[in-house]
């Protein structure tokens, strides 16, 4: 399969149809989950799609290890070009990384101001023209509304697309009833699309809890193969 088909035939355009055409830039997006369901495995597979499409992508770590970061990349992308049988596979892994930047921080050590000026610097006087950020490993529990604000705005000031993971921890219930993650309640008002991962006999289901202002539908058409970690129909 040749790039522009496979791009054609990503569940993720299944996704997308679901939240209003996509994210879109300025919005924020969170996937959460208890740890190990496969936050970052949905992360870098939608990093991973938008680096098939020449957008270019930060991915923003707080896990204190790039080479994890490297790796999962690696691993998606394995599993994509098997999958759908990929044309001149190693050319366009070659190609598409170089629109890829990762960047790592320690949250208890870089304040959100410092993590967003770093990001300006490389966007704006480096003249990295990323359209998404990927904030992986990001502590809810370890900040504020008025940090998760700031970056709601240095989206919507240049125009970026952003998603973020949510480790959800500690002993059930962890979600209110009407699925929201408690510990994530307090940054609703900034979050546009919110999905949560669980398992699901065999697989790991998607559940859209927020979907801008519509009607979210609750369970995706969409499910997390433990196996591949990839997001399949």
């Amino acid at each position: 399969m040749v790039k522009t088909e496979l791009i054609k035939r990503s569940p993720l355009r299944i996704l997308e149809r679901s939240i209003q055409g996509g994210l879109g830039k300025g919005n924020i997006g969170v996937f959460a989950s208890r740890k190990g369901v496969g936050k970052t495995a949905c992360l870098v597979h939608v990093a991973t799609d938008k680096l098939f499409q020449d957008k270019a992508v930060i991915h923003v770590s707080y896990s204190g290890r790039v080479d994890y970061i490297i790796n999962w990349y690696e691993d998606i992308f394995k599993e994509i070009a098997k999958k759908r049988q990929l044309e001149y596979a190693v050319d366009v892994h070659d190609e598409i990384i170089k629109n890829r930047v990762i960047m790592n921080f320690r949250q208890d050590g870089a304040r959100t101001d410092y993590v967003l000026s770093s990001l300006e610097a490389m966007i704006v006087h480096g003249k990295y023209t990323a359209e998404i950020i990927i904030f992986d490993g990001y502590d809810f529990s370890g900040s504020t509304r008025d940090d998760f604000h700031k970056i709601r705005e240095f989206a919507k000031k240049l125009g970026m697309e952003v998603w973020f993971s949510a480790s959800l921890k500690g002993e059930d219930p962890l979600i209110d009833e009407k699925g929201v993650p408690f510990i994530l309640q307090s940054f609703l008002d900034d979050i546009d699309v919110l999905i949560t991962l669980g398992y699901k006999d065999e697989h790991i289901g998607l559940n859209l809890i927020k979907n801008f202002n519509q009607q979210a539908p609750g369970v995706l058409p969409l499910k997390l193969d433990p196996n591949t970690l990839l997001i399949a129909e």
